[in-house]
């Protein structure tokens, strides 16, 4: 087994969740990675669709942005943003959605609007874009993000993107049809979310990773799996395909 990064380690396991002829809103950056890994391997009928409106993308290379024309070549379709979202994303079509985070509290509650208090906030974010929708109506919601203490406290500052208890309430209870959260995956460990409560359960912790530094670089007391297990190291050939194929100029990933 080669050496490997963080970050490529972080890739070729949340392209593992990723099942073959799912539809999954992809995007940019270590998601996009993982979907066109999962693409390359164990899902070749994976459909990709980008919220520029690309239906079903085969990218030749990896996309840069979500603007990018190599989306466009040898896609089913290229559509509008508003009949992308209404047809597809709002239709229940998309079974898949990655989001990253801001900050996030145990129940999968993301903000990406503001830091500090919304009138006068320290730092003023870029908001929800698509994130919100995704949240909503995705079938299930997977995060990819660098957990640090100050992007995961007890409670976020704003709610751009509902998880499994916005605001105290379940999903249901305020009529969210998508599955919502189901899944983190950090530079540390993986999380599920719990089926009865919602809450950030940890499942797995990557190779050299202790629990204490799982828990000081989280803001609550984590709650622990029945058997947290070691992640699965990328194999030599998910390396080959993430360092030779997808990205050779080290654009996403930085190779140990």
């Amino acid at each position: 087994m080669a050496d490997y990064s963080t970050s490529e380690c972080m890739v070729a396991r949340a392209a593992r969740e990723l099942r073959d002829g799912e539809v999954v809103f992809v995007g940019i950056g270590l998601p996009n990675m993982a979907c066109n890994l999962a693409k390359r391997t164990h899902a070749p009928n994976l459909v990709l669709i980008y919220e520029s409106g690309a239906i079903g993308s085969r990218p030749s290379r990896l996309p840069v942005s979500i603007g990018d024309p190599a989306l466009a070549q040898g896609a089913l379709s290229v559509c509008s943003i508003p009949d992308l979202f209404q047809y597809y994303l709002i239709g229940g079509r998309i079974d898949v959605g990655f989001l990253g985070i801001a900050q996030m509290d145990r129940f999968g509650n993301i903000n990406t609007t503001v830091i500090g208090d919304y009138d006068s906030p320290r730092v003023r974010l870029p908001g929800s874009g698509g994130a919100c929708e995704i949240a909503t109506h995705a079938k299930r919601v997977l995060i990819v993000a660098s957990q640090r203490k100050q992007s995961f406290p007890e409670a976020v500052d704003f709610v751009t993107s509902p998880g499994q208890m916005p605001n105290g309430r379940k999903r249901a209870e305020l009529g969210l049809p998508g599955g919502g959260p189901r899944i983190l995956i950090t530079d540390l460990g993986v999380y599920v979310f719990d089926a009865e409560d919602g809450e950030l359960t940890l499942t797995e912790r990557h190779p050299g990773v202790g629990i204490d530094q799982i828990r000081d670089s989280i803001g609550w007391d984590i709650r622990l799996g029945d058997d947290v297990s070691e992640t699965v190291p990328p194999t030599d050939e998910e390396l080959r395909i993430m360092r030779e194929v997808l990205d050779p100029d080290h654009l996403f990933l930085k190779s140990a």
